[in-house]
C-alpha cells in the first residue's frame, strides 16, 4: 500500500524538457543551414571555374567567375552577408601546360536570425574549384 502519490506533473516535466528540445531544434536548423550553404558554395565554385576557363583572357575570366557566382547563388536563394559572395580567381597558371584557372568562393552565412542565445552570428563557408582552360575557347 502506497502512502504518497508518485504520478508527477506533466507540466513540470514539459517545463524541464522544453528548453532542451528547443536547443536541439535550433542546432538542427543551424546545421542544415550550414550544410545547404556549403553545398551551394561547392556547386557555385565549380560552375564559376568552368565559366572562367572558357574566357579568352584572364581579365574576362575574373569577370565571368564573379558574374556566374553571383547569379548561381541568387538562383539557389543563398544570401551572403556583407554584400554578397567574395570570389577570388587565380589565373596565374593561365598560360601554363596544362593551363588551369582556380576559383575560390567565400560566403558568410547569417545564423543570428535563428534566435537562439549563444549561437554565433554567422559562419564563413569557403569552396575552391579548379578547371582546365579550354584550349578551343578561341575557335
Amino acid at each position: 500500500m502506497r502512502l504518497t502519490n508518485d504520478d508527477g506533473s506533466a507540466t513540470v516535466e514539459l517545463a524541464i524538457l522544453a528548453p532542451a528540445l528547443l536547443l536541439a531544434l535550433c542546432v538542427v536548423i543551424m546545421g542544415g543551414r550550414i550544410m545547404i550553404a556549403s553545398n551551394a558554395a561547392e556547386s557555385v565554385s565549380g560552375s564559376s571555374a568552368r565559366a572562367a576557363s572558357l574566357a579568352r583572357t584572364p581579365g574576362e575570366a575574373t569577370a565571368a567567375a564573379q558574374r556566374v557566382a553571383s547569379a548561381d547563388l541568387a538562383r539557389q536563394g543563398l544570401k551572403c552577408a556583407g554584400g554578397g559572395p567574395s570570389v577570388s580567381t587565380d589565373t596565374s597558371n593561365w598560360s601554363g601546360r596544362p593551363a588551369s584557372v582556380t576559383v575560390q568562393v567565400t560566403c558568410e552565412v547569417a545564423l543570428s536570425d535563428i534566435g537562439m542565445p549563444g549561437l554565433p552570428g554567422s559562419r564563413t563557408i569557403t569552396a575552391t574549384a579548379t578547371s582546365p582552360v579550354d584550349v578551343w575557347r578561341g575557335q
